[in-house]
């Protein structure tokens, strides 16, 4: 099996044209691929609109599977900022302290559950029970939620071997939909009470705006994370110098996460809906076709970053765009930053080294262009440090 490398597709289209094209079931899309011009791009939500149709600024696009618009995502300001601040200070919970501890108490805990065994596959009986841990605090719900949300798979819109799967949608939503009811007869100190407590412009959220929020906050950051946590376990694997150095000097764990984010980039891109006929990098973009913030793309654009195909665990200057840019920035962010900062610091402590076995790479067809985004499966073996 090859290293875990995470080739850019995108390096000639990116120097010759700024830009490449595919087409998502017989909808055009433009993908934006130079830094400078992804953030520019990203900022002008007058031209480049997130508030269209719910599922259609998702590549690959969702809108044969969801009528909930998800928010904030799927809104443009004002309305964008409205709902946001209504969130905002929930999802920065991930940076207190109390937060942490019990963050770090779980994936602690998962590590010594596998440490020991012969091998483990990592992406299921791994990340997706770490990401569903993970997001019991996210939400603030009963630890043993998460069983539920592990027997739906790494997507919630994805079967193995289907794009999109409608049933497996309703699923999610029939869930969302029962536990909203549940907060109404019984608030708890949980997300779906805290948003049924919360109005905008003194109007109290609808069922179905809380159900768009809990519908991103479920799906926005589940196959991501996993993504981010099976390359980097996988890194530290074929590259035992990397995690060395993260023994030695654990105060460089902060810019190691933002550099295994920039180089994994576990979001390929997202899209914006074109409002007016325009250009980009000098090509004609035609409206309402789609444009796509190809965040991959620009995370390795070497006109921003010195040997972008190289990961630097100290990397100086690292603007990445991984959680996306501007007014839609990640919500999650400081979540998912947690959970890699602490699983990096975890694995340093108690592992010796990692073997990876086999297993099967995740590969995206972008039109002309094929990414790794990571691992339908993978199977390693934890070396354990002795007395630990």
């Amino acid at each position: 099996m090859k290293k875990n490398l995470i080739e850019d597709p995108f390096e000639k289209e990116r120097e010759e044209k700024g830009i490449g094209e595919m087409n998502d079931q017989n909808d055009q899309v433009t993908m934006v691929l130079r830094h400078r011009d992804v953030r520019k791009c990203a900022h002008n939500w007058k031209d480049y609109t997130s508030a269209a149709k719910p599922g259609r600024i998702v590549i690959p696009s969702e809108v044969n599977i969801r009528e909930t618009r998800q928010i904030p995502f799927e809104l443009d300001p004002p309305k964008h900022g409205q709902y946001r601040k209504v969130i905002e200070e929930w999802f920065r919970r991930p940076l207190k302290e109390d937060y942490q501890e019990k963050l770090k108490s779980q994936i602690e805990l998962l590590l010594d559950e596998v440490i020991d065994l012969e091998q483990v596959e990592l992406v299921h009986d791994f990340a997706l029970k770490l990401q569903s841990r993970a997001l019991t605090l996210l939400l603030n719900t009963p630890f043993e939620e998460s069983e539920t949300w592990i027997s739906w798979g790494t997507h919630v819109f994805r079967s193995e071997g289907e794009a999109l799967d409608g049933d497996k949608a309703n699923i999610l939503y029939d869930y969302i939909d029962k536990e909203i009811k549940r907060a109404e007869l019984n608030p708890t100190d949980d997300l779906y009470s805290m948003l049924l407590a919360s109005a905008v412009e003194g109007k109290k959220l609808t069922h179905e705006e809380i159900k768009g929020v809990l519908v991103l906050t479920f799906a926005g950051g589940r196959d991501t994370v996993i993504n981010a946590v099976t390359n980097t376990i996988a890194y530290f694997a074929e590259h035992p110098e990397s995690l060395t150095h993260i023994k030695e000097e654990p105060e460089i764990v902060g810019k190691a996460v933002e550099e295994l984010l920039r180089y994994f980039s576990p979001l390929t891109q997202i899209g914006r809906v074109v409002k007016t006929d325009s250009h980009i990098c000098e090509h004609a973009v035609k409206a309402d076709t789609r444009i796509g913030l190809c965040w991959a793309s620009a995370n390795r654009d070497a006109q921003v970053f010195e040997n972008p195909n190289e990961i630097d665990l100290t990397r100086k200057m690292n603007p990445h765009v991984a959680f996306g840019f501007g007014t839609h920035n990640c919500l999650g962010a400081s979540h998912a930053r947690q959970i890699l900062r602490i699983l990096v610091l975890a694995i340093a402590s108690k592992v010796e080294s990692i073997e990876v076995l086999d297993g099967e790479e995740n590969i995206e067809e972008l039109g002309v262009f094929r990414r790794k985004v990571g691992y339908h499966n993978l199977n390693v073996a934890f070396n354990k440090i002795e007395n630990k």
